[in-house]
């Protein structure tokens, strides 16, 4: 089957001309969407990459424009790639292999992050806060390698998201003595030094780091990534099925994207891939993640980050329309409660309410599509993979699937938008 992958792209930096030539021996179209970038920068590096350019003279969101990529494409199968992503040189073999079964609606990659991660363990005891029912360790108020500054970069089970004071402060919990990875900085040697609020900490392995081995859904409705933030040692490498797979590399059949539709445009970005997704497994179809293909990833290269306020407020949002369109309605109903108990949000609430009618608009469009009903799907898939091993495994995980999750509260779903 020919295949074409589509590449949206608004801030062109130094990775988007190793992201098209990884293609260049694989797929027999790239169609490169020019989301905007300030010159057309994008542009002129897809004309050089010999990619078909399309462009676009703002800036319209990811989902927007990966589906104007997708309706262009002409392969029997289509694959999106995030522009700060590199593919395997097997990428699209394996992918087309997968997808001659017609059960399956999308295949993604295992992806992994690009550049190598120290291992830190600060030794000490859990602790608990009164009212904070964490596991906690140490405060960290700055990690550095090399001289450079990574602590909102630090990755791993064993540290928590990013907390700020009024004051502008900024400051991370350990989770006890779990470890956690801190990215070495490129040019940096393999013994760099990592301080620790000024101090050496122990030294560790040089680790690579899972960015996605599929996506889970929790019970709340959260997607996240599989595997985020686990060392590639092993847990990760059995072909599996996923309750969604990351935009930010999957494959589908042109056919499967024409009768499921395309992403929910007016998402802009974040949670269009699990939106998609969720619907395949309405209609039906499996997603599958198997990791005889790998694809490098610069996480949040082009889009600022899980940390940025703009992003946190996208997916929140979306988390919500995602799952009003596809959830069963006691969940939703417990979803939009929980939305409207919330204390501030950043004007999430405002503008869920003011989606809200399209989105329910859209369930009833779409369900003419289901093959299963939403509790069905819920039941099967809601909770399941939210936790993985914290050490290698001797084999496939039970029941042939990989274990994989992220930290309770859902980090946003890793599909990388234009921004």
């Amino acid at each position: 089957m020919k295949a074409s992958v589509v590449v949206v792209s608004y801030r062109p930096g130094d990775w988007l001309a190793p992201c098209l030539a990884s293609l260049a021996d694989q797929a027999d179209e790239v169609v490169l969407v020019d989301n905007g970038s300030e010159g057309a920068r994008a542009s002129q590096l897809g004309r050089q990459a010999g990619a078909r350019v399309v462009r676009s003279s703002t800036n319209c969101g990811f989902a927007s424009a990966a589906n104007t990529g997708v309706r262009l494409a002409r392969g029997e199968v289509v694959a999106l790639l995030n522009d700060d992503a590199r593919a395997g040189a097997n990428w699209l073999a394996v992918a087309g292999r997968v997808l001659e079964d017609p059960t399956v609606a999308a295949v993604g990659p295992k992806i992994r992050l690009a550049g190598s991660y120290r291992e830190v363990v600060l030794p000490g005891p859990e602790w608990r806060a009164p009212g904070d029912g964490r596991a906690l360790g140490h405060q960290l108020r700055s990690v550095q390698v090399d001289g450079a500054e990574v602590l909102p970069r630090a990755l791993g089970a064993g540290i928590y998201p990013l907390e700020h004071d009024d004051q502008g402060g900024q400051w991370r919990w350990t989770a006890g003595a779990k470890p956690w990875y801190v990215p070495v900085p490129e040019g940096a040697g393999p013994e760099a030094p990592v301080l620790v609020d000024g101090q050496a900490a122990p030294p560790g392995p040089l680790v690579r780091l899972v960015n996605s081995a599929g996506l889970f859904l929790d019970r709340r409705g959260y997607a996240g990534d599989i595997g985020e933030g686990a060392p590639d040692d092993g847990r990760f490498d059995q072909p599996a099925e996923a309750f969604a797979l990351s935009g930010a590399a999957i494959a589908f059949r042109a056919e499967t994207w024409r009768r499921l539709g395309p992403f929910a445009g007016y998402f802009f970005a974040y949670y269009e891939d699990v939106d998609w997704c969720w619907r395949a497994r309405l209609a039906g179809l499996r997603l599958v993640y198997d990791p005889a293909a790998v694809v490098e990833h610069r996480r949040s290269a082009s889009s600022g980050g899980e940390h940025d306020p703009w992003v946190r407020v996208l997916a929140e949002r979306n988390r919500s329309l995602t799952m009003v369109r596809n959830g069963p309605w006691r969940q939703v109903a417990s979803a939009l409660a929980e939305r409207a108990r919330g204390g501030p949000d950043g004007g999430v609430r405002r503008r869920v309410a003011l989606a809200l009618p399209r989105a329910l608009w859209g369930r009833a469009r779409l369900r003419r599509h289901w093959a299963a009903r939403p509790e069905e799907v819920w039941s099967t898939w809601a909770g399941r993979g939210t936790d993985w091993p914290k050490g290698p495994a001797s084999g496939p995980a039970a029941g042939g699937a990989p274990a994989g999750g992220a930290p309770a509260g859902g980090a946003p779903s890793s599909s990388a938008p234009a921004l």
